[in-house]
């Protein structure tokens, strides 16, 4: 192995294990709080979340042993499977994520009317649909045996290896990633910079309001006036940092990707294979930052988390206290002996 494919090879572990972790994590909190399943975006996280679990104890394994092998792994068969849940998982994550973008635009843009919109059942129809089209391309694409392992990538993917069929293949590649990948970052960019013109008026108020205050306030020391300006600024800032993550993970992590995906069904243009791996990595890099975008570094997450870690505590020192006490008991015994 060259020092590119172990430093790919490395990666592909990090990536892998925080993946498990993280989503893990947002499992637990999920299962524990009972606040969060109430809430009707936790079905969302809840699926993106196994999307990615999936992803990262089937397709990522793989694409390390192609890396390190530079062969197909395993049989036919299991390629074949792993190649239909990679379709699979990220078509679903990707349209998970415009499924919570709809939830927060329908909950910012029409708060009144939210719970009427978006309750159990509609959420469950949204997720039915994503497991419909997300099902679709890669059953196709079995039947049409356009599923194997690609060493452009490493991985066990959608993959022709069928001349004849190259036409119907460039095709349906590009009506995969026009109902897959830009159709969801439409839907990502149309909702979210909707929230944002929603945001910016409610700042825009706050601050007039805020303004007024101050003016009134003939009194108020420096100090207050100036903290009081800071948080004005903050608040402005922090709706546009929220949805510049939310659309910039998603175009970082699968664009180049996507783009390489493309640019592949030229003959023209030669993608070194190098260049392919680390587009996968980008891919997986999503299954990452999901959990801590969407999930972990929210506050309610937050508080569950601690709660969790809270209790462990508490009983693990109910348990030290009552092992102590046995053992100081045994020797009193042991003396009187």
């Amino acid at each position: 192995m060259s020092i590119w494919e172990l430093i790919l090879a490395f990666v592909v572990v990090v990536l892998m294990l925080v993946a498990l972790l993280a989503n893990v994590l947002v499992l637990m909190c999920f299962l524990y709080s009972a606040d969060i399943r109430k809430q009707v975006p936790g079905l969302f996280i809840l699926n993106l979340t196994f999307c990615n679990l999936l992803m990262a104890v089937s397709s990522m394994p793989l694409t390390l042993a192609g890396i390190i092998y530079k062969s197909q792994p395993g049989g036919d068969q299991v390629c074949h499977v792993v190649g239909f849940l990679e379709t699979f998982l990220t078509t679903n994550s990707m349209l998970s994520m415009a499924a919570l973008s709809i939830d927060r635009w329908i909950a910012v843009v029409f708060p009144l009317s939210y719970h009427s919109k978006m309750r159990y059942r509609d959420a469950a129809l949204i997720l039915s649909y994503t497991w419909f089209h997300s099902a679709s391309f890669p059953i196709v694409a079995a039947s049409l045996s356009w599923v194997g392992f690609h060493h452009l990538y490493a991985s066990c993917t959608l993959y022709n290896k069928r001349p004849e069929d190259r036409t119907q293949f460039v095709i349906f590649t590009g009506v995969f990633h026009a109902l897959s990948f830009l159709l969801s970052l439409v839907v990502l960019c149309f909702t979210y910079l909707k929230v944002l013109k929603v945001a910016r008026f409610h700042c825009k108020r706050i601050d007039v309001i805020t303004m007024q205050t101050l003016v009134l306030l003939v009194d108020i020391h420096p100090s207050v006036r100036e903290r009081c300006l800071e948080e004005q600024k903050r608040r402005r800032q922090r709706a546009t940092k929220k949805i510049s993550t939310f659309i910039g993970t998603f175009i970082l992590c699968f664009a180049p990707y996507v783009i390489t995906r493309l640019v592949e069904l030229s003959s023209v243009v030669h993608i070194n294979s190098h260049w392919g791996i680390i587009s996968k990595c980008l891919a997986y890099s999503k299954a990452v930052s999901d959990p801590f975008v969407y999930s972990l570094l929210r506050h309610q997450y937050k508080k569950t988390w601690k709660d969790i870690i809270n209790k462990i505590l508490k009983r693990s020192s109910i348990n030290s206290s009552a092992l102590a006490g046995e053992s100081h008991n045994r020797n009193i015994s042991q003396l009187n002996e």
